[in-house]
């Protein structure tokens, strides 16, 4: 059993081996499993990479990222950092990027509009990521499925069987109109991460409502 201290020096090692130079700036504490990272990077983009180098770590059971983001440089004006987003939205998302908004204050960037599918949505704010002057992201974009809920489940429960690090025999599905609901067992944390990122990813789904439970004791 990993106790609170294995979890914090195996996060440790985690962000130096995935993250490098932005790991010297980093603090890891660890209560319950739960990790908090504190101290300060360089970009969102940055913050985002420690969180899921974070997540990756097994006995991990959440993460509190509390890292703050230090822009290097001259702060860069909003209109600038907007059009820049513009831009990296059109090269994503170039059939979907019109139904798509950004707003910019002080380096905030908010996201809105509608879109079909939930790649969609995580692709437009990935693009947002590494734009130089970007402080954070708020993501509330919509999703408008149009797919009936028994191909929603069936093909979630496909996906869970194609996919290596999920065990699709300990977790139930069920769909609701566009909502999905995962219950069951898994044996880490970046098991429900993968579990739950393929509910997403299944066209249809607008919301997913997480019930998985962590179980960190060995496999027989």
């Amino acid at each position: 059993m990993l106790t609170d201290s294995d979890i914090k020096k195996h996060v440790e090692q985690q962000l130096i081996w995935e993250t490098d130079s932005a790991a010297k700036d980093l603090a890891v504490s660890v209560r319950e499993k739960i990790v908090t990272l504190s101290g300060f990077v360089h970009s969102y983009d940055q913050k985002v990479r420690v969180e899921n180098a974070a997540e990756r770590v097994v006995g991990v059971a959440g993460v509190a990222n509390d890292v703050e983001v230090r822009l290097a440089g001259d702060p860069r004006l909003d209109a600038d950092i907007a059009r820049d987003c513009a831009s990296a939205l059109v090269y994503q998302l170039p059939q979907s990027a019109a139904t798509i908004k950004i707003v910019v204050d002080h380096g905030l960037v908010k996201l809105e509009g509608q879109v079909e599918r939930n790649y969609q949505r995580v692709l437009a704010e990935k693009a947002m990521r590494s734009i130089r002057g970007v402080r954070g992201v708020a993501n509330h974009i919509e999703l408008h499925p149009t797919v009936e809920p028994k191909d929603v489940q069936r093909q979630i429960v496909a996906a869970f069987h194609r996919i290596a690090n999920v065990d699709a025999a300990h977790i139930k599905v069920e769909a609701v109109g566009g909502t999905v609901v995962l219950d069951g067992t898994v044996h880490s944390w970046a098991e429900r991460v993968a579990a739950e990122h393929a509910a997403w990813m299944a066209p249809g789904v607008s919301h997913v409502v997480d019930r998985l439970s962590i179980d960190t004791s060995p496999v027989p």
